[in-house]
């Protein structure tokens, strides 16, 4: 038996973000396991979760994780919840990396074997840079940093069109988003994908004001146009517009995504295998999707561990439809973990190496302790909150 002896907690300040790396130490020499627990604004509440989570752990086989998962959802009184599900899914993902590196192959194997050839990517505006991504909705500079993204040979990208605003936006407000969702697509043609994210921020109508008027510009989908957790008022904008709706990163347990399949609300599930508990629930989220033919679409603008497990469950799982990445967040990546998988002409291929891959540098890592996240406490224009 391999058992586990300790589960640390490693922080990295990234920016907009602090990386929660989760780091599975076994008896055996030399074998241990790394995943990620990002969730924004929440840091400490889930590095203080893994503390939790640990006392269930320690001593136990490190490659029973079926067994482990259920004994860290199932084993506490109050079951799920973001910060809960977040560090399970940090652990579950070291629990993954340990047993494929115990065995000697990739993850990928584990998770079924190869499905696909390479994974494809698709890019954010700037690469990922938190200023361009989330920074003000502008025709000229979002074509720009659109047309950078297709030189390095993506297909793909998202963009934030849509700007903050109250719950009906205003016709001004409407126009300015056709303006720069018209700039995107002129700039990088009409063969180019693009996604719009609406990051929740308008209601069911304001969102059917967007979609009308930015249908003409060909929109993959639409990303999460209204805030989570209704199924049957998304269902009512998945049926009224002429193009897909996709949501999923701020839904949490299993059941959170069976109603909306039943729902028949998105057709695009993105669950996050950094929040909804690791690769063993987003596996099972997978396979609920798939009895509705319904692809999945992984968010992800978390970290590189995040990234590279993601990868490996897109080559393991044949309802994948692309995989997010954010590339520039910080330009130091690379110091941190190595072994992240090159994209060429907006793919990755299969890696070879046991486990995810990757190793981490503990002192790079250091170098960039823990900063309190920017408080977001945004307004409108008659100083009413709005939602980011």
């Amino acid at each position: 038996m391999t058992r586990i002896t300790a589960v640390e907690t490693h922080v990295v300040h990234a920016g907009l973000r602090n990386w929660v790396f989760v780091k599975v130490v076994t008896d055996e020499p030399g074998l241990v396991g790394w995943g990620e627990a990002t969730l924004e604004w929440k840091t400490r509440a889930v590095v203080g979760a893994v503390g939790d989570l640990s006392g269930l752990l320690i001593g136990r086989d490190a490659l029973a994780i079926e067994r482990l998962w259920q004994t860290m959802h199932r084993g506490q009184f109050f079951q799920g919840g973001a910060v809960t599900m977040s560090a399970i899914s940090g652990i579950d993902q070291a629990l993954w990396d340990i047993k494929a590196r115990h065995l000697g192959v990739p993850c990928w194997q584990l998770l079924g074997g190869l499905v696909r050839d390479r994974v494809p990517m698709y890019d954010h505006l700037g690469g990922g840079d938190s200023s361009v991504v989330y920074g003000a909705a502008d025709g000229k500079n979002f074509a720009e940093a659109a047309l950078r993204s297709v030189a390095e040979g993506f297909t793909a990208l998202k963009i934030l069109a849509v700007p903050m605003g109250p719950a009906l936006p205003g016709a001004a407000a409407v126009r300015r988003a056709a303006e720069v969702m018209g700039a995107v697509r002129d700039a990088v043609g009409p063969d180019v994908a693009i996604m719009v994210d609406l990051h929740g921020r308008t209601t069911a109508a304001g969102a059917l004001m967007y979609g009308r008027a930015l249908a003409e510009f060909d929109p993959w989908f639409f990303e999460e146009p209204c805030q989570p957790g209704n199924p049957e008022v998304l269902a009512e904008v998945a049926r009224a517009l002429p193009f897909p709706v996709a949501t999923g990163e701020r839904l949490i347990s299993l059941q959170d995504f069976r109603d909306h399949l039943a729902a028949h609300a998105c057709a695009v599930l993105q669950p996050d295998v950094c929040h909804v508990g690791g690769p063993t629930a987003l596996r099972k989220i997978a396979a609920m999707a798939e009895t509705w033919n319904v692809p999945l679409a992984p968010h992800n603008p978390l970290g590189p561990i995040a990234t590279v497990v993601n990868q490996h469950l897109g080559f393991g799982t044949p309802n994948f439809l692309v995989q997010e990445v954010m590339r520039a967040d910080v330009p130091w990546r690379d110091e941190v973990v190595q072994g992240s998988l090159p994209i060429v002409d907006g793919h990755v291929h299969p890696p070879t190496a046991p486990g995810w891959g990757l190793d981490i540098d503990e002192r790079a890592a250091a170098a960039h302790p823990y900063k309190a996240e920017p408080l977001l406490e945004l307004e409108g224009a008659d100083g009413a909150l709005l939602d980011w």
